[in-house]
């Protein structure tokens, strides 16, 4: 199924082209929900090969989405098209109020991207293709990485509502969409071992949890939602 949000006043601009359950794809949909900017969705199937089609290179030479059109432009890597949607479309700023809080929020996603997001790789493509057994110690060892860096978001949450101050932001849109898919990833039997210190995250981590039940409850958060996860559910 292919999501839309109909624009309601002029030409509608800004088409997306993303796949269900990528967390890159996912960041950039929560982006332009929160900004409430009418899109065109072109969700494309990666069991099809749909993102290494002769259109989509031409449009992205690495084959990878998400890829954002903005009339001729476009933008591909998913902070490179946050980025860009907060400095064209800068209602609703997802990059602070000022440079110091740009700085931060810049800082705590760099440092998700290097440290945690090559052990949630490794974990989740892992599980995903059921060759946990023959990795568990290398698994282990990412298992444990990922833990040190969520207890350091754990200890942000405790004292804000959102990863970086009082306000949503790009960090949150970043970080959000891999926690889903480790979840996720975790709740398969094979995954038990590993998910056993990171699971339930309302014991392990609970202002983890509170948080992603507050980007859950918010306005457009179910138009982002991976759609073949919820046909799974039915």
């Amino acid at each position: 199924m292919v999501y839309e949000l109909t624009a309601t006043i002029g030409a509608m601009a800004l088409t997306l082209y993303w796949g269900s359950g990528s967390p890159f794809s996912w960041r950039v949909l929560l982006a332009l929900e929160h900004k409430g900017l009418p899109y065109e969705s072109q969700l494309l199937h990666f069991d099809k090969q749909e993102h290494q089609s002769p259109q989509m290179l031409k449009l992205n030479p690495r084959g990878r989405v998400p890829v954002l059109k903005d009339g001729d432009y476009v933008v591909f890597e998913s902070v490179a098209v946050l980025y860009y949607l907060d400095v064209k479309y800068p209602q609703a700023p997802i990059f602070g109020a000022n440079p110091e809080e740009a700085g931060v929020i810049m800082r705590v996603i760099c440092e998700f991207m290097a440290y945690a997001e090559p052990s949630l790789l490794k974990i989740t493509a892992a599980i995903f293709t059921d060759t946990v057994a023959e990795n568990i110690d290398e698994l282990t060892d990412a298992m444990h990485v990922v833990a040190r860096e969520a207890r350091t978001i754990e200890g942000r949450l405790s004292k804000e509502q959102w990863i970086v101050g009082a306000n949503y932001s790009a960090t949150d849109m970043v970080i959000f969409p891999w926690i889903q898919v480790l979840r996720r990833a975790l709740d398969r039997s094979a995954a038990a071992e590993l998910g056993a210190r990171f699971l339930p995250m309302e014991r392990n981590y609970p202002a983890l949890a509170r948080w992603i039940h507050r980007i859950e409850a918010l306005p457009g958060y179910e138009r982002t939602y991976p759609p073949h996860w919820r046909e799974s559910q039915t």
